[in-house]
């Protein structure tokens, strides 16, 4: 591959086929970075994380002794995402390595479509001449179903240590 002078960021191979390299700088790694470069950014982030979770039904604070004997507590992490417009994204996830499988879980499921599916729908689209929409829906994961009788237990969010506490 070689550079294209005029943008840093696209690169092109001889056929003439070139990607786009979107970087907006580094996204912080940890919670420590994130706050140390833009403290009230990155805290209105995850508050608003916590605020969709929170309406949703998400969790239910309990007391740590009410963890059944042999259930792990599963650590939560921040991933953090500047969008291409500037916005901040603050993800709350489950530390992939901390869940047992067959104790804290029993199957995984991501509601994701296929790139065939994709295809299809834009050709049909195309054949019709129809317009196509993209939608970002905010804490969409969230509106997800455990399955009766499935209960996942969570340390709290990392700087939210004392929700419930007041």
């Amino acid at each position: 591959m070689r550079e294209v002078a005029s943008n840093p960021n696209v690169y092109a191979r001889n056929t003439g086929c070139a990607f786009v390299a979107h970087t907006s700088g580094a996204d912080p790694k940890t919670r420590k970075q994130a706050l140390r470069d833009d403290r009230a950014g990155w805290t209105a982030a995850e508050r608003a994380k916590i605020a969709n979770h929170t309406e949703n039904g998400s969790w239910e604070l309990i007391d740590r002794s009410s963890v059944p004997a042999g259930r792990s507590l599963v650590r939560l992490i921040w991933v953090y995402k500047k969008k291409r417009n500037g916005s901040l994204k603050a993800r709350l996830c489950v530390q992939g390595c901390a869940p047992i499988p067959g104790v804290d879980f029993e199957q995984t499921f991501c509601a994701t479509m296929r790139a065939t599916s994709l295809r299809t729908l834009a050709s049909l689209a195309a054949r019709r001449g129809l317009s196509m929409r993209r939608w970002d829906f905010v804490a969409a994961y969230l509106q997800g179903e455990l399955e009766p009788g499935e209960v996942v237990y969570c340390l709290p969010p990392p700087g939210y240590e004392t929700i419930g506490a007041d």
